[in-house]
């Protein structure tokens, strides 16, 4: 049986992470990135930790599991979050879902110290991620880039933070 110990809208993936490490969680957080919550895509992320340490991800849109779930799940801005206490089977602990420790918050949150806290977390619970074989894993980059509309959404948002930084700065008077 599980608990639903936080929910809230967090900054980013960082807050996330980071929080499920200070709670030291043993169980699961949904991640809802702001494109599922403001225009309905089905897209969640699932991930499993032990002590607050990831080990386990899946996708609830794409089925992929592991490194390639969170290329599914990488995005800027707001998400909800989600955390349970406690496992009810909701990421399959397999090999095929398996993350190393930090990889979460290198990959999504692009947050070395905090990737760092996790891997150290990791030793110190004896947590062992040697069947989660994702470092460097070309799959997770090949099946981001191969989804055009998150690669095409990301772009968008960059140009139009890019023409709010010009006007700011006084650029559009040019």
């Amino acid at each position: 049986m599980t608990e639903l110990t936080f929910a809230r809208v967090v900054d980013d993936t960082a807050a996330a992470l980071s929080l499920a490490l200070d709670r030291e969680l043993t169980g699961h957080a949904v991640l809802t990135p702001q494109d599922a919550l403001l225009l309905d895509d089905d897209g969640a992320g699932v991930v499993a930790f032990t002590d607050g340490v990831p080990t386990h991800v899946h996708h609830t849109e794409t089925g992929r599991g592991g490194a390639p779930a969170l290329a599914s799940l990488a995005a800027t801005g707001p998400l909800r979050v989600e955390c349970y206490a406690g496992d009810d089977g909701s990421v399959p602990r397999t090999d095929r879902t398996a993350v190393a420790p930090g990889t979460p918050a290198e990959r999504l949150a692009g947050d070395d110290e905090l990737a760092a806290r996790t891997r150290d977390a990791a030793r110190a619970a004896d947590i062992d991620d040697a069947d989660a074989n994702d470092a460097g894993d070309p799959d997770a980059v090949e099946a981001f880039l191969a989804d055009e509309q998150k690669v095409e959404a990301i772009r968008d948002r960059a140009r139009e933070e890019a023409r709010e930084r010009a006007e700011e700065w006084g650029f559009d008077d040019l």
